[in-house]
C-alpha cells in the first residue's frame, strides 16, 4: 500500500493506492500554517488513512508528498513555500522519523504531472506535459514515464518566459512573463471581481456579451494557447494536459484553447503540421491528481516490487545537483 499527500495552501488531500495504482481510500483535511502545523497535518492524515483502512502505519510501503515551493527531491527539503509558512524545512526526513516509513517529497506541479499521466492511462513511451493553470502558471514534464526535472529542477517553469517586453513586472523580477498574461492572477488584474473565482466570473460575463469581458477572455485563451505552443515547440510532447483550478471551467476552456490554436494553423503551414489542438486535453474532472501523483512519487523511493504504469524508477546520480529553482503555482 502506498500513500500520496497533496499539501495545499488551505486543504490537504490524501489517497491510498495499491500496487496496481487503484485508489483504496481518500481523505481531505484543512492545512496547518507553519512548519510544525504542516508536519502534524501531513503525519495526521497519513495516520487517519491507515486507520480508515485498518492497517498499521508501519505496514505502508511508502508515502509521497506533493508540496508547493522549491523542493530538493533528493533530500526532501522544502524552501520558500510562502503559502504554507515554510522557509526551510526537511519535510521528508522529519515525516520519515514521525511515521517510521519512507517519505519522498516532490514539487506539487511535478506530482500532479505524474498523477495525470497515470490517471489518463497514457502509454509508457508517451511524452506528456501537465500545464497547471491556477493563480500562477507552470508545467510538469513526464517523458517516457519519468518525471523530467531538468539540470537544476526548473524544467517546466514556462510561466517565467518573457513574452511582452512592455508588460507588467513579474514577481520573478522580469517584465512581461507568460504567467502575467495566462493565469488566474492575470485575469484578476485585468478583470477585477469580488467573485470567488474571477476566471469563472469572466467567462460568465463574456458569455453574456459584455465587450470588455469578451476581449479579456480572448486574450487569456490566446496566451494559454501560447503556453501549449511553447511546450510542444520546446519539448515536442505528444500530449498537453490542462490542470489546476482554472481547468474546472471544463469544455469552454478547452474549446477556447483549441480555437486559438486552430486559428494560428490557418495562417502557418508549419503550425498546422503540428496538430496542436489535437494534443490538448483536460485532466479528468474531480480527480485528486496531485495526491495520486504524490503516491507514485513516494513509490519511487522503494525499488522493490511491481511498478504501476507511469512510475519512474529512480537512478542514483552522485553528480546531480539538488533542485533549486522550482516555484510554486497555486490552484
Amino acid at each position: 500500500m502506498r500513500l500520496g499527500v497533496d499539501v495545499g495552501g488551505t486543504k490537504t488531500d490524501a489517497v491510498a493506492i495499491d500496487e496496481t495504482g487503484r485508489i483504496l481510500h481518500q481523505l481531505r483535511v484543512s492545512t496547518g500554517f507553519g512548519a510544525s502545523s504542516v508536519l502534524q497535518t501531513t503525519a495526521g492524515v497519513v495516520s487517519s488513512l491507515a486507520a480508515a483502512l485498518r492497517v498499521p502505519v508501519d505496514s505502508i510501503e511508502s508515502v509521497g508528498v506533493g508540496v508547493p515551493g522549491a523542493v530538493d527531491s533528493a533530500s526532501g527539503r522544502v524552501s520558500h513555500a510562502v503559502n504554507l509558512g515554510l522557509d526551510e524545512l526537511e519535510l521528508g526526513g522529519e515525516l520519515s522519523r514521525m511515521l517510521g516509513v519512507p517519505v519522498r517529497v516532490e514539487n506539487d506541479v511535478n506530482a500532479a504531472a505524474l498523477g495525470a499521466f497515470h490517471l489518463l492511462g497514457l502509454p509508457q513511451a508517451t511524452s506528456m506535459a501537465y500545464l497547471n493553470l491556477g493563480t500562477g502558471l507552470a508545467a510538469g514534464l513526464v517523458l517516457e514515464g519519468r518525471l523530467w526535472r531538468g539540470a537544476r529542477g526548473t524544467a517546466g517553469e514556462i510561466g517565467h518566459i518573457p513574452v511582452d517586453p512592455d508588460g507588467p513586472v513579474c514577481q520573478c523580477g522580469q517584465r512581461g512573463c507568460l504567467e502575467m498574461v495566462a493565469s488566474g492572477s492575470a485575469v484578476s488584474r485585468q478583470w477585477p471581481s469580488e467573485a470567488a473565482s474571477p476566471v469563472h466570473a469572466l467567462f460568465e460575463s463574456a458569455l453574456a456579451g459584455e465587450p470588455l469581458a469578451v476581449a479579456v477572455k480572448q486574450r487569456f485563451l490566446a496566451n494559454v494557447a501560447s503556453a501549449v505552443r511553447i511546450l510542444v515547440l520546446s519539448v515536442d510532447v505528444e500530449t498537453v494536459v490542462i490542470g489546476g483550478g482554472i481547468s474546472s471551467l471544463g469544455d469552454p476552456l478547452l474549446a477556447g484553447i483549441r480555437t486559438a490554436l486552430d486559428g494560428w494553423s490557418e495562417h502557418s503551414p508549419f503550425i498546422a503540421s503540428l496538430r496542436l489542438a489535437e494534443r490538448v486535453r483536460l485532466v479528468p474532472a474531480g480527480t485528486l491528481v496531485s495526491a495520486v501523483g504524490a503516491a507514485f512519487v513516494g513509490a519511487a523511493s522503494n525499488g522493490a516490487g511491481p511498478r504501476p504504469t507511469g512510475l519512474p524508477r529512480p537512478e542514483p546520480d552522485a553528480h546531480r545537483e539538488p533542485d533549486q529553482g522550482r516555484a510554486s503555482t497555486d490552484g
